[in-house]
């Protein structure tokens, strides 16, 4: 079974808490604090698995939990870190927001580095931090932080230089295996191809190129037809598009009127796909026969197009060499693979929507609670300004100040956020 797009949960293991524990000695009757800290929780990292090509090791497992730290303990022990999570994908997985659909970020095979996805909650601190001259024996400690939590969505964008594309039965999958290693299953019949398949095509030495044959593009495929709209991602990472035609028309079907329709369906689904360098296939001459194919209007419908053609037979091996030169050729032209650029923005998972905010009127301040609010001040640094910063357009951004404004908060008003107080302003 082929899987390429899946949706799973991740969480980062929490941060361990904060010791409260005092120095015991013989001969010492009141030693002072020595609790130790709490370990940080472990992280959510994607790692590129090179030998995969599916996401169906995540239909049984979709929740990835990474251990919590350890507790602090006397003696100023530290608890022990939580181990990381390293989830594996294959190459070219895209991880993006499941709500926004914007990309987190892009695991192609050229960057290959990891990617924290989710990080651990920061251990607390022993009561060995809170001594000081006037306060020598603290009685409390710092708790851990929550880890980092998310929904992500996994999209498998095939890592392929070059597509094979066309109608079912014209020969993508045959030329795939005599030109490379890939072993795909062939028969006479639609959709025999089930899924894409990739496969190595040595030019000689060392180099070489990867090869998909995409399948199921029908008309309709963009709305959903056959299987099109299911792999048609797959194709836009391509640098190049092989266009393979059934030349002998053994089915009865016009090639240039394969070619409009697939084009067509390419054009639908992303305007930036259709306008991919293309080179048409002509597969299956040795069936040719040019009473039946008016060979004349199709090369000129060919020509009028600016494409390159070749006549090539899959089954005889008729010019595959000269093709697969021709592919090599155009490629050391082309522009490297696409890498998807990062679109999603930090503080689009502080929309309003869906976060539950509480405010009281305490004392003559204004308290705000809510359990996001409290695991967002576990990653907040109050002594640096940058990080004040974007705590307070965290705010903005999730409607705090505008529920404060509603409550009747004013200019010089106290707000108190988890222990963090400060003088409202608007």
């Amino acid at each position: 079974m082929f899987i390429d797009n899946i949706k799973i949960f991740v969480k980062a293991g929490n941060g361990g808490n904060g010791a409260i524990a005092f120095h015991r000695e013989k001969y010492v009757s009141a030693g002072g604090p020595d609790g130790g800290d709490g370990g940080n929780g472990g992280n959510i990292i994607f790692r590129v698995d090179p030998g995969s090509n599916t996401l169906l090791a995540f239909r049984y497992k979709r929740k990835f939990v990474a251990a919590n730290g350890g507790d602090g303990s006397g003696s100023k022990f530290h608890g022990a870190n939580g181990e990381n999570v390293y989830i594996l994908v294959p190459p070219g997985t895209l991880i993006k927001d499941p709500e926004t659909n914007k990309i987190i970020h892009d695991m192609s095979e050229d960057d290959g580095a990891d990617f924290l996805c989710c990080k651990g909650g920061r251990g607390g601190w022993g009561n060995k931090h809170f001594a000081t001259p006037t306060r020598q024996t603290p009685r409390f400690a710092k708790n851990g932080t929550k880890g980092e939590e998310r929904e992500v969505l996994l999209e498998l964008k095939m890592l392929a230089d070059v597509g094979l594309i066309g109608m079912p039965s014209v020969g993508k999958s045959s030329i795939l295996s005599v030109i490379s290693s890939a072993k795909p299953k062939i028969a006479d019949y639609h959709f025999t191809t089930l899924s894409p398949n990739l496969g190595v095509v040595s030019t000689g030495g060392e180099s070489g190129f990867v090869a998909a044959d995409i399948p199921g593009l029908i008309e309709g495929a963009a709305d959903g037809a056959g299987l099109g709209h299911a792999f048609l991602r797959h194709v836009d990472r391509c640098r190049l598009l092989l266009h393979v035609v059934d030349i002998s028309a053994f089915e009865g079907r016009d090639p240039i009127d394969d070619i409009i329709t697939i084009n067509r369906e390419l054009e639908r689904y992303s305007p930036e796909l259709a306008k991919r360098p293309q080179i048409i296939i002509a597969n299956k001459v040795d069936s040719l026969d040019k009473e039946i194919v008016d060979v004349d209007a199709f090369e000129k419908f060919v020509a009028d197009n600016g494409w390159e053609m070749m006549y090539i037979s899959a089954y005889t091996g008729e010019n595959l060499d000269e093709m697969i030169a021709m592919v090599a050729k155009r490629l050391r032209d082309l522009p490297p693979m696409i890498v998807y650029e990062r679109e999603y923005d930090e503080m689009d998972q502080y929309q309003s929507s869906g976060k539950q905010t509480v405010i009281t009127f305490t004392d003559g301040k204004y308290v705000v609670e809510g359990e996001w609010l409290y695991n967002l001040m576990g990653q907040i640094n109050f002594d640096n300004y940058e990080s004040l910063n974007f705590f307070q357009r965290v705010l903005q951004k999730s409607g705090v100040f505008e529920a404060l404004e509603a409550k009747g908060c004013h200019d010089g008003d106290t707000v108190s956020i988890y222990d963090f107080e400060f003088d409202y302003v608007k």
